[in-house]
Parts: structure tokens; C-alpha cells; sequence
């Protein structure tokens, strides 16, 4: 499994799997298998109400709890410093560890600031070994990132062959954050696992677009963690580590950025409107 390392000098998988949506009932035998095949990155959140089933595979793996690399968030109803600190802990109960390797503030909305304080102190204590941000944009993740004592590792978006993240990549080289891509697939849009540019490029590598696709990502060290409840699936989304994209089709698939930003625009007020009645 390849890597990246962290401004903070913590190693992270390249590929990881993500439960977003995945039914609580079903999580801990998705993970299961994912393990199985050999991810040792899982990507949950307290959002998502899976993270019991992700802490019960992964006490049931087998697996020394060091060689996987675990992230949630702290979603933003969770806001203010006792709160968010409290809501961690319960994440690490349901989760059946005293650690995580990545510690993300999920929404740029409600008391964020308070919530990345609570990932400060646990970095400190141990009990994060990186922390970092999720789908936070431009001024809000220019004015955090300047207000706070510890910069933030990662900064978790929407990012596919579709919405590559130009702009936030070359505004997050200050401060040496790495991209981590979520909905890695494109969430299917755009025709994405018969796309005909990827699925043309992959007849050259015996690979099938989605493999492309995710290989774009993590030839560039972007860590991806694509979604899916199938273990054939999870098993042909590990194999992106035996071929490397050639430059020119580097460059073709470049040219398939439609919305750089993501399809989602969370400076959008009627969506911030509706993320924020959670809060009050």
C-alpha cells in the first residue's frame, strides 16, 4: 500500500474505505470484508451513526489496531468546546479505541473554532495523531487556518476526475495540507464507471475506469476512499498499485475538470441554510 506524509511527518494510506452511507447494519460486516482484502484505512464519521460497526470489525479483525489507520469527524451539532469533547469521547467508546489517526471537523458551519480547539487538545494528549478539516473552501478555510495554533493536516473534499480541486490544492500549499478525496467516483455522475475517455485509457493498462480514475487521484498522493458495500468491488478498487498512469494520459484525463470546486457549493446560503436548522 502506498503513502503520503503528513505536515505533521504521520504516514497515510493512499487508499482508504469509505462507510458514508453505508447502513449502521451493515458497516461492520462491510468493514470486515475491506479489512479482509487489505484496507487498513477506514473512513467514518459521527454523521454517519456507523461508527459502532466500524469499532466491532475492526476489534474483530485481528488486525493490530496500529496497522490501521482510522478517521471520523465531529459533526457540527457537536459544536462548542465541552460538547465536542465530550461527543469525541463517544466516538472513541463506539469506536473501541483511546486513539484515532485523523480527527476532522466535518462542516465549515456552527462553532467550528470550538470544535477544532477539541482537536488541538487531542492532538496534544495522544489521542489524534493528525487533525485536520472537512469541506471547507476559500475564506473560511483561509481564516481558520490563520487563527489557529496547529495547521491543519488535511482538508477533506469532494475530489474526482470531475472536480479536481485545482484551486484549493495550490491555496493549501501554504500551509502543507493534503487534499483527501472524498466521493473519489464522482458519486457515479458523468457516467463515470463507463466513461468513455477512462474507459479507453484503461484498455491500454487492463484496467477498468474506475480503476483509472481512482489512479489519477493517488499518483498525485491524493488518499481516496471510495464507497462500496461489495467485496469484488472493494477487491478491484485495491488494485491501482501496479500501473502508473503515463504523463499524456495524465494530461487527458486533466481535461475532463468540470466543476473544479465540486458539485456542491457550501458557500451556498439556501444549503448553509438548511445544514444550520441542525444546529439551532
Amino acid at each position: 500500500m502506498e503513502k503520503t506524509v503528513l505536515n505533521n511527518g504521520v504516514e497515510m494510506p493512499l487508499l482508504g474505505y469509505g462507510v458514508f452511507k453505508v447502513d449502521p447494519k451493515e458497516s461492520e460486516r462491510c468493514v470486515r470484508d475491506a479489512l479482509s482484502v487489505g484496507y487498513r484505512m477506514i473512513d467514518t464519521a459521527q454523521f454517519y451513526a456507523n461508527e459502532e460497526g466500524v469499532g466491532n470489525a475492526i476489534a474483530g479483525s485481528g488486525i493490530a489496531r496500529e496497522d490501521i489507520f482510522l478517521v471520523t469527524k465531529i459533526w457540527l451539532t457537536n459544536g462548542g468546546d465541552g460538547r465536542s469533547a465530550e461527543s469525541f469521547q463517544e466516538s472513541l467508546d463506539k469506536l473501541q479505541t483511546d486513539y484515532v489517526d485523523l480527527l476532522l471537523v466535518h462542516q465549515p458551519y456552527g462553532d467550528y473554532y470550538g470544535i477544532y480547539r477539541t482537536l488541538e487538545k487531542a492532538l496534544a494528549e495522544g489521542r489524534a495523531r493528525a487533525i485536520g478539516l472537512s469541506n471547507f473552501y476559500d475564506d473560511r478555510y483561509y481564516d481558520l487556518v490563520n487563527s489557529v495554533n496547529i495547521k491543519p493536516a488535511v482538508n477533506q473534499l469532494e475530489t474526482n476526475v470531475f472536480s479536481q480541486q485545482n484551486a484549493m490544492r495550490e491555496m493549501m500549499k501554504d500551509t502543507d495540507t493534503r487534499l483527501m478525496a472524498w466521493g473519489p467516483m464522482g458519486q457515479g455522475k458523468y457516467n463515470f464507471f463507463d466513461h468513455e475517455v477512462l474507459t479507453a485509457i484503461g484498455q491500454k493498462y487492463g484496467k477498468s475506469a474506475s480503476q483509472v480514475g481512482l489512479r489519477f487521484l493517488v499518483q498525485q498522493g491524493i488518499p481516496v476512499i471510495p464507497k462500496t458495500t461489495g467485496i469484488t468491488r472493494m477487491e478491484d478498487n485495491m488494485k491501482i498499485f501496479d500501473f502508473a498512469l503515463d504523463e499524456n494520459d495524465m494530461e487527458i484525463i486533466r481535461g475532463l475538470n468540470i466543476h473544479d470546486k465540486g458539485s456542491r457549493s457550501y458557500t451556498d446560503v439556501e444549503y448553509a441554510k438548511r445544514i444550520i436548522a441542525q444546529v439551532f
